[in-house]
């Protein structure tokens, strides 16, 4: 299942946790999910989806792999920053399915992590259930 996420700024952190939860199978009770993001710049991480820690995340982001720096990707199409913060960041998560509900911790969301938008993007949701 593909969820699209669209973003309006260079850098967000979006909240995907309800959508992802919405593609669990009702025959599914338990098993994993698996969240893919099949782009370069842009990431998925499990966290807290308070808003300021949100904004934490994005300054982070920007000081560990600063966008104004000079890199030899950019002079191909000027987002090597991007790509350097996704891969620090990663391109999957998966989540155990329990009773039929993904198993977060109380403080746990699944968070989107664009690094060069804006943008339209697709997140790949695979759900499997448990062996008997």
């Amino acid at each position: 299942m593909s969820i699209q996420v669209k973003t309006e700024e260079r850098v967000t952190v979006c909240d995907v946790t309800a959508e992802v939860s919405e593609t669990v199978p009702e025959d599914v009770v338990d098993g994993v999910c698996t969240v893919f993001v099949p782009h370069t710049t842009a990431g998925v991480v499990v966290n807290e989806a308070e808003g300021r820690l949100l904004s934490d995340v994005e300054d982070a982001l920007e000081r560990l792999v600063p966008r104004e720096r000079e890199y030899d990707h950019d002079s191909i199409d000027d987002n090597a920053a991007a790509h350097l913060r996704a891969m620090l960041l990663g391109e999957s998560v998966s989540v155990p399915i329990a009773s039929g509900e993904l198993a977060l911790g109380t403080w746990q969301s699944i968070l989107f992590v664009e690094c060069d938008g804006p943008r339209t993007r697709s997140l790949e949701v695979v759900t499997a259930p448990a062996e008997a």
